[in-house]
């Protein structure tokens, strides 16, 4: 890449020596060990990280800044988890609700036909089974039988195949037989088991978490990965988390994006923790497109970080602008996100990554340009 060596020797003139290196090995391919990273995250200038995530980021998608016709469907707020950070559930919330078959199917029936993916996620109900959620599953490809199913986070997952009495093996299997084409990211939160029994205790843990993700891949459904970022961990966390991420996609190549999630404070049990600024989050953007070397995307979720921001980190790795939406999600808003309304246009979302310089591809599930 013509200029980049240039450019990061002049940035890294007056840091410390180790840097040099440490860009060296990511202009040529190579990747960082746990000390380099956790290196950038607590010496490395915005500037210098901004330009090695930059040559990640071509060296995978080019110039692409890729985006879906999508929307989410949250089924309920009643959950058996009482997560410190959560604003979603019950717990937190003036009532419980919960929406029937017929009210999401509903909704998929108002989608137009370009729409070309539906997330299902939300709390884990008490009362709900696999063949409840089988049968979702079922019903949805029946009445849209293109429309990919990106359904049921590690967290609920663990839930009802436990509940059930099978494997995860054998309960992935039925979801996938049932009509479920990929798993979102969502539950992962942070691995450190000592800072996950602090914010979310009663969740399913960071190896079963994974073991999911890797039973998932195995059977052929790919899945994103997440961190809930800027609350109590520390960046050798951050690291340990991506670390672990890196290392199930070298035996799996089963994920498609890891996407970083800003922790919100607002109407949950960890409200007296201040958010992080808007540098820290380029900063998490950023080392994350370095060190997952062996991630194809990295995804700036617009409605956790806002548009304006999201447009912001794909100067800092960033590749894909996630979807549409068309304001079906409400976990963000809930938390005091400035997005309290998430929809975006497709001549919009175009807009927003053109006026970033990057080339708009409008995708499918798995990231194949739709013509």
């Amino acid at each position: 890449m013509p200029g980049t060596n240039d450019t990061i020797n002049t940035l890294q003139k007056s840091l410390i020596p180790e840097l040099g290196a440490i860009a060296d090995k990511v202009v040529s391919g190579g990747s960082l060990s746990p000390a380099e990273g956790l290196l950038l995250f607590e010496k490395a200038e915005p500037g210098l990280l901004g330009v090695l995530a930059d040559v990640v980021r071509t060296r995978n998608n080019g110039n692409n800044a890729w985006f879906i016709r999508n929307f989410h469907v949250e089924p309920t707020n009643i959950c058996v988890n009482h997560c410190r950070f959560c604003s979603f559930s019950h717990h937190f919330s003036a009532s419980k609700w919960e929406l029937s078959v017929d009210e999401i199917l509903a909704k998929v029936g108002q989608q137009d036909e370009t729409v070309r993916e539906i997330h299902i996620t939300g709390a884990v109900h008490p009362q709900r089974d696999i063949v409840y959620y089988g049968e979702l599953l079922r019903k949805i490809k029946s009445l849209r039988p293109g429309l990919h199913v990106k359904a049921y986070s590690a967290v609920e997952l663990d839930y009802m195949i436990r509940k059930a009495g099978l494997s995860f093996t054998t309960g992935l299997q039925y979801l996938k037989d049932c009509g479920l084409d990929s798993v979102p990211g969502g539950g992962a939160e942070i691995f450190d088991e000592t800072i996950r029994k602090q914010i979310c205790g009663m969740k399913t843990s960071s190896a079963d978490w994974l073991e999911i993700h890797r039973t998932a891949h195995k059977l052929g459904l790919p899945s994103n990965a997440t961190m809930l970022y800027g609350h109590v961990e520390t960046y050798a966390h951050r690291i340990d988390h991506l670390e672990r991420l890196r290392q199930l996609q070298k035996l799996t190549n089963g994920f498609n994006a890891f996407i970083p999630l800003k922790f919100h404070r607002s109407n949950n049990e960890m409200k007296d923790i201040p958010e992080v600024s808007v540098v820290e989050d380029m900063k998490m953007v950023a080392v994350s497109r370095i060190y997952l070397d062996n991630f194809p995307h990295i995804k700036a979720y617009w409605p956790a970080l806002g548009r304006k921001m999201a447009q912001v980190s794909l100067s800092f790795g960033v590749d894909d602008m996630d979807g549409t939406i068309n304001d079906s999600t409400r976990i963000y808003s809930l938390a005091g996100a400035e997005e309290q309304n998430p929809v975006m246009t497709v001549s919009g979302m175009k807009k927003l990554i053109e006026e970033a310089g990057r080339l708009p591809v409008e995708r499918d599930s798995y990231y194949r340009p739709v013509v």
